[in-house]
């Protein structure tokens, strides 16, 4: 049974469509946005934007396993990330599994796992919650499968990965941190780095490995890139296979080459809020005010995603509605995502109010249906009978 979605009009707002803010009025009917005559709800003071459009978030891994022995059930761990996203004013999420030669919680059979949760989970979620498979380019034994999880569980977005060179370098140069990588997959340094030498001998077979995945992507409608590109080299060789969008370049020559070449580049929200990357890779911001970033993500932490909007604006790097497109529209586009991203007549009705003075989001609207409300925005909606009779109707 299909659940109710909202018929009013939201009033008083400050609204952004058409690359403005402006002072308007937002109808929404049937899960979409409408210009039909409704019954309001005044929500001056208010900011009413676009619902959020995340492409990659792996938060939800601490909500399946708070601490590292101590895992819970897959749905309860959804559900909580559902409201997580919710609140922090998302409508549609990526969660990024790993599909790795690691094993254990980044291996095949966990990522099979949550894609089996969610099939289950989806239609009682709040958020338009995906799964994107970050796929370790040394897993060439593994690509028949992998096709057939993608087919059966529709996954629509994979981004490659390569961790072999890093895990190289610490084996040599930072021994105490491969122990600290291997104690996290609760084996031995031993056993770890037998899974990495392993993996390293997959290395010829890795090219043609990954042109025949790019061709099933093509093939498939799969969007894919890669992530954490260390240089520029590194990047054409993706966009030059297909993988046409770049997460979490490391410095700014791959952002570059991805820019230079009509690829998309993604990086974290955490990085604009704490001022750079907890990795120590490039800041973020660095690239916004050189016009090569298109989207921010929530990384681990969904409040960076809105904070990281108003954060760019705060800092002269662009106004507001460039900010939220960076969250919004932008990642609408690259994903294929038609029906929402601005808040035009006939687009899905998601919409984030955010209140004006302390950028707080105090509402989330997905598909037409409440995902999120508190404070003041809540006592806007329930002022009177008439319309809380309405809203739940």
């Amino acid at each position: 049974m299909s659940q109710p979605t909202l018929s009013l009009r939201l009033t008083g707002a400050k609204v952004l469509r058409d690359g403005r803010l402006e002072e308007a009025t937002l109808a929404l009917q049937n899960g979409l946005i409408t210009a039909a005559p409704l019954a309001e709800v005044d929500l001056s003071g208010f900011l009413l934007l676009p619902g959020i459009i995340d492409m990659h978030g792996d938060a939800f891994e601490r909500h399946i396993s708070p601490r590292p022995s101590a895992p819970f059930p897959l749905e309860m761990g959804l559900r909580t990330t559902d409201r997580d996203a919710a609140a922090n004013g998302v409508t549609t999420a990526w969660l990024a599994q790993s599909w790795s030669w690691e094993g254990g919680h980044r291996g095949p059979e966990a990522a099979e796992a949550l894609m089996g949760a969610m099939d289950s989970f989806r239609d009682h979620a709040m958020t338009d919650l995906h799964i994107q498979i970050r796929c370790e380019t040394h897993t060439v034994d593994t690509g028949e499968r992998l096709l057939n999880a993608i087919n059966r569980h529709g996954i629509t977005y994979v981004v490659f990965n390569n961790h072999i060179e890093e895990a190289l370098y610490l084996a040599r140069e930072k021994p105490e941190e491969i122990t600290a990588w291997a104690k996290k997959a609760n084996r031995t340094t031993e056993e770890h780095m037998s899974l990495v030498r392993a993996a390293f001998d997959q290395s010829p077979r890795v090219p043609r490995y990954l042109c025949s995945l790019a061709e099933s992507f093509d093939a498939l409608g799969v969007q894919y890139g890669s992530h954490d590109d260390p240089d520029g080299d590194t990047r054409e060789r993706y966009s030059v296979l297909g993988a046409r969008i770049c997460e979490f370049p490391t410095a700014r020559g791959p952002a570059a080459v991805a820019k230079a070449v009509g690829d998309h580049v993604v990086m974290g929200a955490p990085n604009i809020v704490r001022g750079g990357s907890q990795a120590g890779n490039i800041q973020a911001a660095r690239l916004v005010a050189d016009n090569l970033c298109d989207v921010l993500v929530s990384d681990y932490h969904y409040p960076s995603l809105s904070k990281a909007a108003f954060r760019l604006v705060e800092d002269g790097l662009c106004e507001l509605p460039q900010a939220w497109a960076m969250i919004s529209a932008n990642a609408a586009q690259i994903m294929g995502l038609e029906d929402r991203g601005t808040l035009t007549p006939g687009q899905r009705a998601d919409i984030a109010i955010v209140n004006e003075s302390t950028h707080a989001v105090e509402g989330t609207i997905a598909g037409g249906r409440i995902s999120h409300l508190t404070g003041e925005a809540a006592h806007r909606f329930f002022a009177n009978q008439p319309t809380s009779r309405l809203a739940a109707e």
